[in-house]
């Protein structure tokens, strides 16, 4: 493989970490009736998935070995990203609180570990079903993908059980109305959870589109195993 040929991968994979990282930082303002939005979605719910289509296409076109190099670069990028961008975000001015030096090192371990995790189990559940029918291998590995991600991330990001690897967010282990607005309680990071997977798999369905339109310009994979 040439530098060019991991061009065009590398690079759209490290601006989707990239402004996943930055997106992240900025709640999604508005209600849905009484549910208040910012309080279980951020802007970075919408871009991150994105890199699930970036890895498929890779899959696709060279194969898992080729996707899983890409990856990696996503997992550096992610794992910096998550180091650098907050403290730089909030010397500009684009964000109202500056986050503890261990709360990042937790952040960037969870970001990274999920990341990695679930981007690895896209490749290997893409490669699996990719000789079924079109659609299968982007849609099933991108949901799987997307699941470990979630609960990944969130759970070493903010559960109280993951306290050993970093402080945590007393805001996000306080008990509140699930989503918002349901009867029952729980720690408000469950919330943000559920919100970020929703978005997640609504976005998998729709990424169907441009894999499709992507794929059908390469008549044959350039690698098929």
């Amino acid at each position: 493989m040439t530098f060019r040929t991991y061009l065009p991968f590398v690079v759209a994979m490290a601006l989707v970490v990239v402004a996943s990282n930055i997106l992240v930082q900025f709640p999604v303002q508005g209600s849905l009736g009484s549910l208040s939005l910012a309080d279980i979605l951020t802007w970075g719910a919408f871009t991150y998935p994105v890199a699930f289509l970036v890895t498929d296409l890779a899959n696709r076109r060279h194969g898992p070995s080729f996707a899983r190099r890409v990856v990696f670069v996503g997992f550096v990028a992610a794992v910096t990203c998550s180091i650098l961008v907050p403290p730089l975000l909030y010397r500009l001015g684009l964000i109202e609180f500056d986050t503890a030096a261990g709360r990042l090192v937790r952040i960037a371990i969870a970001s990274g570990t999920a990341f990695l995790t679930a981007q690895l189990l896209d490749v290997t559940v893409f490669n699996w079903l990719r000789r079924q029918s079109w659609w299968r291998a982007p849609i099933f590995g991108t949901l799987a993908g997307s699941v470990v991600d979630t609960m990944v991330f969130f759970s070493i990001a903010f559960a109280a059980a993951f306290a050993f690897v970093g402080p945590s967010d007393a805001f996000a282990l306080e008990t509140a109305p699930l989503l918002g607005v349901l009867p029952a309680e729980a720690a408000r990071w469950i919330s943000w959870a559920l919100g970020d997977l929703t978005v997640k798999l609504i976005i998998a369905v729709f990424a169907l589109i441009p894999y499709r339109l992507i794929a059908a310009r390469w008549s044959q994979p350039a690698v098929l195993a």
